[in-house]
């Protein structure tokens, strides 16, 4: 009897150490660097901070001076002609240097963002509308090639953005998972 209590107790303090440190040590794994600019611009645009950092880390892992071969740049890999657009529309001077700024890149990343959640009324089409391009995914959802649904992703014709768009669900999944106290 004293042998199974032992055990018991054991058990109960392994299941306690591992509820504290294991969400720390995920945390490692799933950082959320640029968290208060992150919360002040999604909450500007209405958008749950833990999708911007999701959006974030698949596009550029946080690194602010990510450029990818097609010329998006900082840490929402923003192409020139979509900042550009998304300056004019927050009134504030267009500069692509700038881009590579935190602050910048993550306050007209995530007003475009919420552009395309208003746009296309669903997370979904807007994630790969965010990649593969406003008229493409217009163009799959009127002629039938795809749903806009998340479990019919083999449908998206990009190869690219349907990688995108799973990978950003999954880490937006384990964000909200890990950082409850960000909303």
């Amino acid at each position: 009897m004293l042998k199974t209590w032992r055990r018991y107790l054991w058990l109960l303090v392994l299941v306690a150490l591992l509820s504290f440190l294991l969400p720390r040590a995920a945390r490692l794994l799933y950082p959320l660097p640029y968290r208060e600019i992150i919360v002040t611009y999604a909450h500007r645009e209405g958008l749950d901070p833990l999708l911007v950092a999701a959006v974030t880390r698949v596009e550029s892992k946080f690194y602010p001076r990510a450029q990818s071969e097609q010329g998006a740049r900082g840490l929402m890999q923003l192409m020139p002609e979509t900042a550009r657009l998304a300056a004019g529309q927050l009134g504030l001077p267009y500069d692509p240097d700038r881009l590579f700024s935190p602050e910048y890149n993550l306050r007209l990343g995530s007003w475009y963002l919420a552009a395309l959640l208003r746009e296309f009324g669903n997370l979904t089409p807007a994630l790969a509308a965010y990649n593969g391009g406003r008229g493409n995914v217009h163009n799959w959802l009127e002629r039938g090639i795809w749903d806009g649904n998340s479990r019919n992703l083999s449908q998206v014709p990009f190869p690219e953005t349907r990688e995108f768009v799973r990978q950003v669900l999954q880490n937006y999944r384990i964000y909200r998972i890990l950082y409850p106290d960000v909303r």
